[in-house]
């Protein structure tokens, strides 16, 4: 499932710069920039409030904003942002441009189903989350918020790769060489002691001893 396109509100800034940037944020406003598309970057400022909301909501790199910069609108994707490093509150966001019948390459997260159907968890096996998210080829206008990982039917030592998921139509993963692992169940730590132990137990019973030589007549 796609997520649909959110609006958000912008100001154009006159200019860039670490000296703007921080006067962008004594006004109670964050710094952004909108770039790519073939175009001049566009400096802008975004509301704090709902800058942060939209980013702690989850998902913000793959959802798709229309931003409205004085009235003229943009579709874009959030590229990346900073956070300050002890507060946590946003500094900066840089918007890629897209526009429709273009692909980009996002990390899509992977929601993982099925757990209380898994043979091998009810048993006290461990889920073992290879990849949290899958590096993908997605459509512009149909970048999918998730991808769903199901464990139905998954026994201890059993592996989830990324053949078992059924990916939105129009997108592929970044590697296309292998079937690569995206989950797997592993033994409980006790199991995997026993099993360690009976793996070093001789494979054969020993030999009886040889028979002693007989008497010299």
């Amino acid at each position: 499932m796609s997520t649909a396109v959110k609006q958000i509100l912008a100001s154009k800034r006159a200019a860039g710069g670490k000296g703007a940037a921080r006067a962008v944020r004594r006004e109670g406003r964050v710094p952004a920039v909108i770039y790519g598309g073939g175009e001049a970057p566009v400096a802008i400022s975004l509301d704090y409030k709902s800058t942060y909301q939209l980013i702690f909501a989850g998902h913000f790199l793959t959802t798709p904003f229309e931003i409205d910069v004085d009235g003229e609108k943009t579709r874009v994707l959030p590229r990346d942002y900073q956070l300050d490093p002890v507060r946590d509150f946003p500094l900066h966001v840089d918007f890629l441009r897209v526009k429709a019948g273009q692909e980009l390459r996002v990390e899509v997260p992977v929601h993982i189903v099925g757990q209380e159907a898994s043979p091998g968890l009810k048993r006290g096996g461990t889920l073992n989350i290879v990849r949290h998210t899958v590096e993908m080829w997605v459509p512009a206008d149909n970048i999918p918020d998730s991808i769903t990982a199901d464990l139905t039917g998954y026994e201890i030592n059993d592996s989830l790769h990324i053949s078992a998921i059924k990916l939105p139509e129009g997108c592929r993963p970044v590697i296309a060489d292998r079937d690569f692992t995206v989950i797997t169940v592993v033994a409980p730590s006790g199991m995997r002691e026993a099993e360690a132990t009976a793996a070093a137990a001789p494979a054969t019973a020993p030999a009886a001893p040889a028979a002693a030589p007989a008497a010299k007549k």
